[in-house]
């Protein structure tokens, strides 16, 4: 499997992404809303686009489709929900669904309710695992649920799914929000060393050529994978002494997406 992370250096900070069998050059574009610079990526590789995955419905993810499917001729794969909510989606997919790129290549499909409620991961099953997590989990954070989603069901998804992924699986990200993550992560966790030493060395980070997390690091910076931490629960209950001394994983992390709202 061959990744191509595209920076398209909108106001969004969206990353785009190429996938590629290696043996046939087809190619999965997810959520290439840069549609012209996927297409010209591809080309310099000489690949071919013939699939494209949405993670979810919203329009700097979707915006791009018509431009690759006119200039490929790919079909278009989305959560089976969305059929209302994205135009022309060829396959309807779910839990467990497997979707094959080329000869070498199979993602499966994740059902990531919590940014909206028809929301699609996607992990690798290769030597190196990877998750193209959309907008549900970022570098050190987690997605908003303000337009269509829900923070329960966001609080499930990384509870029953993302917090069980192998440490050694790789995170590609919808969008580029790493240093204000850690930020956030710092104002909650003041003690964190390693995300401390993180917002130092990629300050000044070029976005095309980003940090790519294992969830190992994800486990040591992310505020929404730390939510049994001392240092976490204590600067909580020094904000909001109703939450107790013991509160249940459900409830920090409720609060902090609350906070990280207007953080």
């Amino acid at each position: 499997m061959i990744v191509e992370q595209i920076w398209t250096g909108n106001a969004y900070r969206n990353f785009n992404y190429l996938i590629a069998c290696p043996e046939t050059g087809d190619a999965l574009a997810i959520d290439p809303l840069d549609f012209q610079q996927c297409l010209a990526v591809a080309a310099e590789r000489g690949w071919s686009i013939t699939q494209i995955l949405n993670t979810h419905e919203h329009s700097d993810h979707i915006g791009g489709n018509k431009g690759v499917v006119r200039a490929t001729g790919a079909k278009i794969i989305a959560h089976s929900n969305a059929a209302g909510r994205i135009p022309n989606i060829d396959r309807g997919v779910g839990a467990g669904d497997v979707i094959k790129v080329g000869h070498s290549v199979e993602l499966e499909c994740l059902d990531t309710p919590g940014h909206t409620m028809s929301h699609i991961c996607l992990l690798s099953k290769t030597d190196q695992p990877a998750l193209f997590s959309g907008d549900t989990m970022f570098n050190a954070g987690a997605g908003n649920c303000h337009n269509g989603g829900h923070p329960d069901e966001l609080f499930d998804t990384f509870e029953r799914q993302l917090a069980k992924l192998g440490d050694d699986t790789l995170l590609y990200p919808g969008h580029d929000y790493l240093l204000n993550n850690l930020g956030f992560t710092l104002d909650r966790e003041p003690d964190n060393a390693l995300a401390q030493k993180m917002i130092e060395d990629y300050s000044d980070q070029d976005p095309s050529n980003a940090l790519i997390t294992t969830f190992a690091q994800e486990k040591e910076i992310n505020i929404f994978l730390r939510l049994q931490n001392p240092s976490v629960i204590a600067r909580m209950a020094e904000d909001y002494p109703e939450v107790g001394d013991n509160p249940d994983a459900r409830t920090v992390f409720l609060k902090l997406r609350e906070l990280r709202n207007s953080w």
